[in-house]
């Protein structure tokens, strides 16, 4: 059987022809198609290229770069000869490239970028094996580099190899096995170095397999935007997923402008971290925060509406009473509709969110305006997804139903345990590692908590590692509290502490622009943001919101003190991974001092 990664421009190329694979968005409101069979040309000639510069079947090459239609082009390259591409988050610093470039040995590097190029550079001086620098962008080039080539130049090179060359490449697509491996995803290393999961193109041809059977409201009609890096597992899978099924891909390079790329899209889905909904959530808050009279009372009225038909019977499969399904349809076309196209997401059909977790009540307010928000569960080592809300009878609060094909037991201290065809071989180079991801009878070890309900969905209740437990012998599952506030317009990130401690404290870094509007309106000076963030007003608006946004919890798992800091968590400052995830150590070692004065 051929593996479909290495055979997916083919089939696309024999099935759709001249019709649109991708798209790439180049300037405002302008976005390059790339048609099935110019998407095929391409990773033939760049197959060719590969092999004419002597990438020998399962050899590592590098990617890193931002999301970009060539990234994909020469991830299917890499395929048809049997080689191993290794996406490197186009964040990294050059320890971080250097690391995963020696780890893999990589001999060749695709650079997006000028910074990416200057940082490929100066790796290559360090480690010579890295012999090849292929750059998408036109750079400016060392005075002493001889051998960097454009990925104009790398077509080129395809585009005239020898027929011997041509032969080459199509007997390693016709020897590739299920058995090869597909590529290395390297993990965001909250707790230490980054591990490169192995994961077989067995792993990718049966996680698209599992997705076609879960994902059965979804066909080639729909259309979807590619917005998390392309590095990450959940857009990778996600994206070859789409592919497969004839979707059109739509890619935006650069994630700081993804409102206004949306909008231009309006696609009918997009996997996305739970922070994207929660900024949507918030805005639509803080607009509604000054919506009065009428326009108020009919919001209201539409969501109570919108949440007894879409979450009382369509959740469930059923139909909703004549009465209720009027209001909705009537909702609908006067709230509902402009809401979603303020957004962009008014030919929404599912919107696929995972990563981290999701608040209950946002999911409800999205879920009640008629935004399907489709929470899912997986990891890396897991080829993405291993559980996800069904079309019908999902439970909000959950992480949705196992896939079929999948298996999934708790272990010791509630630990989700997976064993399926999509489970990576294990780390590179890391026996070690390995064999401590693993049980004595071959579970994949998650590191995340949580249980089983009665009906079936799994529910999370925190990354094992990061529970923590107070002096009072209280145990904190700081996410569900992150989650919680991370609802809030003024509260952009937020790490809680505790462990060992009395009583739970959070750092939070607020909304800037959102604290600087609310400081504005109730005429509170300040000079900089440093002060902004002392102000004792300020703190006691925070202090009240985050006592109110903490009903529901128990006592000892309430924040009791807070600091406001005046810059937030960055990847840059190694307060936070590449998927956007806490570097709690680092944060617990940075901020010692701030957070010892809260237990004063």
């Amino acid at each position: 059987m051929t593996n479909i990664l290495t055979s997916l421009t083919s089939r696309g190329n024999d099935k759709y022809g001249d019709r649109t694979a991708l798209t790439q968005r180049v300037a405002d409101h302008t976005w390059l198609p790339t048609t099935w069979h110019t998407l095929h040309s391409h990773v033939n000639d760049l197959a060719c290229a590969l092999e004419t510069l002597g990438i020998s079947e399962q050899e590592h090459i590098g990617i890193f770069s931002n999301n970009r239609a060539e990234i994909i082009e020469t991830d299917l390259a890499a395929y048809a000869n049997r080689a191993i591409p290794v996406s490197i988050y186009s964040t990294s610093s050059k320890e971080q490239v250097e690391y995963i470039v020696r780890d893999a040995s990589i001999q060749l590097l695709l650079a997006g970028d000028q910074a990416q190029y200057d940082i490929a550079r100066k790796v290559a001086e360090s480690y010579p094996q890295l012999r090849q620098i292929v750059t998408v962008d036109n750079v400016i080039k060392d005075q002493e580099d001889t051998t960097t080539l454009t990925y104009a130049q790398l077509l080129d090179l395809g585009r005239h190899a020898s027929q011997l060359c041509r032969d080459e490449v199509a007997r390693r697509t016709a020897a590739a096995t299920p058995d090869d491996v597909a590529t290395l995803i390297y993990t965001s290393g909250t707790t230490g170095e980054p591990k490169g999961a192995i994961l077989p193109h067995s792993a990718f041809d049966a996680a698209i397999a599992i997705h076609e059977e879960r994902l059965t409201m979804l066909s080639d009609s729909d259309t979807s935007l590619c917005f998390l890096p392309l590095s990450h597992i959940f857009e990778k899978a996600w994206t070859y997923f789409c592919l497969y099924s004839g979707m059109v891909v739509n890619i935006n390079p650069d994630p700081h402008i993804i409102q206004r790329a949306i909008k231009e899209v309006r696609p009918t889905c997009m996997c996305s971290v739970p922070r994207f909904w929660e900024k949507v959530y918030t805005a639509i808050d803080e607009k509604l925060s000054t919506t009065k009279g009428f326009k108020k009372w009919i919001f209201n009225r539409a969501i109570k509406v919108g949440r007894r038909r879409n979450l009382q019977y369509a959740r469930m499969g059923e139909k909703a009473p004549w009465w209720t399904e009027m209001q909705y349809k009537f909702f609908n076309a006067q709230v509902f509709k402009p809401l979603q196209k303020v957004i962009g997401v008014e030919n929404g059909n599912i919107f696929p969110t995972a990563g981290a977790p999701l608040s209950a009540n946002i999911t409800e307010f999205l879920h009640a305006c008629g935004i399907n928000i489709l929470i899912g569960y997986g990891l890396s080592e897991t080829t993405a997804t291993v559980s996800c809300f069904p079309e019908t009878g999902y439970e909000i609060g959950t992480i949705g139903t196992v896939l079929p094909g999948i298996e999934v037991r708790i272990g010791d201290e509630n630990e989700i345990l997976v064993k399926a065809p999509t489970v990576m071989r294990g780390y590179h180079n890391k026996p070690e590692a390995t064999a401590e991801a693993f049980t004595a009878d071959g579970w994949f070890r998650t590191g995340d908590a949580g249980y089983i309900n009665e009906d079936g969905a799994i529910v999370l209740t925190d990354r094992i590692k990061d529970l923590f437990k107070t002096s009072n012998g209280k145990y904190i599952a700081p996410q569900a509290i992150e989650s919680r506030l991370g609802e809030d317009k003024y509260i952009d990130q937020v790490a809680v502490i505790g462990d060992k401690r009395k009583y739970v404290t959070a750092i939070i870094i607020p909304a800037f622009e959102a604290l600087k509007e609310y400081a504005q309106r109730k005429k509170i000076a300040y000079r900089s943001v440093e002060e902004l963030v002392k102000n004792a007003d300020i703190r006691r608006m925070i202090e009240e919101r985050i006592e109110k946004l903490q009903n529901g919890f128990a006592g000892f798992e309430k924040i009791k003190k807070f600091t406001l800091l005046p810059n937030a968590f960055t990847m840059e400052s190694g307060e936070l991974t590449n998927t956007l995830k806490i570097r709690r150590p680092i944060i617990n070692r940075r901020y010692s001092r701030e957070i010892e004065a809260m237990y004063v």
